[in-house]
């Protein structure tokens, strides 16, 4: 009887090799295979897309109208009817000196003044008579009664009596103007709100001389007063914007004592000239004022914010979060449980979102987790949908 037939050993080691890949490969493709990565992805939607530009650095709010204020006279404080954070009215006083001083110039130049007056009262009737004398000798002079020498004098006199009267009227007009001067000086020893407002600073306090405020030199605010419903935001932009920039856009304005809320508002003013500043870039001033004046009041001068500016807006169009673009403009979509890579066509952006004008279809999932090294396209992934794009 004979034996069954044998493989050749070499068949049989090539058997044993396939067997051990065939086991290699399903163990790599389960119990070795690599954890799913767990993504975020975003369902393509149709929505609003703006094109809008932001500030280059922080802007600032300011108060359009806002003053600081000195006496221009010199003096004791003796009342400070307004303190810091409280509201004053146009011309209410805010701070008084002492005015006994400027009261005793304004009481002696009163007195001068009537003094001179009476003078110039006395010189014009003066004036007067001598007039009423010279035409007397000049009738007297015609019929041959006096002589020309004595009307040639009664003449002099005359003139010389009309003379004195000017005079003393211009010099009663010097003294009016040195009372009115008195006047002017008594009535700057207090200040005055020149606008609606409230006390930002006070920087004096009562006892204390406060020194004249000198058109030419630069002398220390003792109280500052601004509008709070004047605010408006300062934000530099960058110049390569400042073709796009023109009053009247809209715009966001975001401040960080309110974290988390935009305030919409409106360019008003676009700077006519670029800032070149050393070592810094060069950029164009905007001013942005906000719609809610209730808003605007409740902001403070100082706070630094950030603005965004709309250029133009599109209606229900087909977007993604910009988060998910790659460079390239291509994303990450979900194909089953892998990563596939597509290039799309983009329109408008922002920060937020990016128009898609072609690539992409509504409701295709795209990743916006693209942080980690591990998501890319062909990965194995476990999905976490966002409810909002």
């Amino acid at each position: 009887m004979s034996s069954p037939p044998t493989l050749p050993r070499w068949a049989t080691r090539g058997s044993l090799l396939l067997a051990l890949g065939l086991a290699i490969v399903v163990l790599r493709w389960t119990v070795l295979a690599p954890a799913p990565v767990p993504v975020r992805v975003v369902r393509v939607d149709r929505g609003h897309v703006e094109a809008t530009i932001s500030n280059s650095r922080a802007g600032t709010l300011k108060a359009r109208r806002r003053a600081k204020l000195s006496p221009a006279e010199g003096g004791i404080v003796v009342a400070i009817p307004k303190r810091r954070g409280e509201s004053v009215h146009a011309g209410e006083v805010v701070l008084a000196l002492d005015t006994r001083i400027p009261e005793a110039r304004l009481a002696l130049a009163r007195s001068e003044l009537a003094a001179v007056r009476a003078e110039r009262t006395r010189a014009c009737l003066a004036a007067e008579r001598a007039a009423r004398e010279r035409e007397r000798h000049r009738r007297l002079a015609a019929q041959g009664i006096v002589a020309a020498d004595q009307l040639d004098q009664v003449d002099s006199a005359a003139r010389v009596a009309a003379v004195t009267c000017e005079a003393a009227q211009a010099s009663a007009e010097r003294a009016q103007a040195a009372v009115d001067l008195a006047a002017r000086q008594l009535d700057q020893m207090v200040l005055r709100a020149p606008f609606d407002g409230v006390v930002a600073e006070l920087s004096i306090e009562l006892g204390e001389w406060t020194t004249p405020s000198p058109p030419v030199i630069q002398v220390p605010a003792v109280i500052d007063i601004l509008d709070p419903t004047s605010i408006y935001v300062s934000a530099p932009m960058d110049e390569v914007d400042a073709g796009k920039l023109r009053p009247g856009l809209p715009g966001r304005v975001a401040v960080d004592s309110h974290p988390g809320r935009h305030f919409p508002g409106r360019v008003v003013r676009v700077a006519p000239y670029v800032l070149d500043r050393e070592e810094q870039n060069r950029t164009v001033e905007i001013e942005i004022e906000l719609d809610d004046p209730a808003v605007s009041s409740s902001l403070l001068p100082g706070t630094s914010a950030d603005v965004e500016v709309v250029l133009e807006t599109r209606e229900a169009v087909v977007r993604i979060p910009t988060a998910a673009l790659l460079s390239g403009d291509t994303v990450l979509l979900v194909d089953d449980d892998r990563l596939v890579e597509r290039t799309i066509a983009g329109g408008l952006r922002n920060w937020d979102f990016t128009e898609v004008q072609s690539g992409l279809v509504e409701g295709e999932r795209v990743v916006v987790s693209l942080d980690r090294a591990e998501v890319r396209p062909g990965a194995r992934v476990r999905v976490h949908e966002d409810a909002e794009p």
